[in-house]
């Protein structure tokens, strides 16, 4: 599935990966590592689609939804249908998850992980100085 990807959102994940949002910032220090004892990618593309966060085994993409995602219901209706046709559970958090409640974020996952067969130890805390970034987001 990784190298199905277009080479438009190909290039569009590499931008995206330079922009990270604060949230999104947040979320991959609680992932990255295998802290939840599997590998997370961030800004993955997948078909035309790119995933905020995907783990490839056990198969599980996790998104973080901004305001912008109340107005593309239909649209992210047609993108988590096509991930899941290629055997992906999805889950989604409201942006600000990240940022106002990493451990209850991470937990979810880690429960979502266990529910899919992944053999995930006790989640670490995130690696010493990795913190939000401070820029300001438009």
């Amino acid at each position: 599935m990784q190298n199905q990807s277009t080479s438009t959102a190909q290039r569009n994940a590499r931008v995206l990966r330079r922009e990270m949002t604060d949230s999104e910032r947040k979320l991959w220090s609680g992932l990255r590592g295998e802290q939840l004892g599997v590998k997370f990618r961030r800004q993955h593309p997948l078909g035309n689609y790119i995933a905020d966060f995907a783990c490839l085994a056990p198969k599980l993409i996790v998104e973080l939804d901004g305001s912008q995602h109340e107005r593309q219901v239909d649209y992210d209706g047609r993108r988590d249908g096509f991930f899941r046709a290629h055997g992906f559970a999805v889950l989604r958090f409201p942006s600000n998850a990240a940022l106002t409640n990493l451990d209850g974020v991470r937990q979810s996952i880690l429960d979502q992980l266990q529910a899919l067969g992944a053999a995930c130890p006790h989640p670490s805390p995130p690696p010493e100085g990795e913190g939000v970034n401070t820029r300001n987001q438009p």
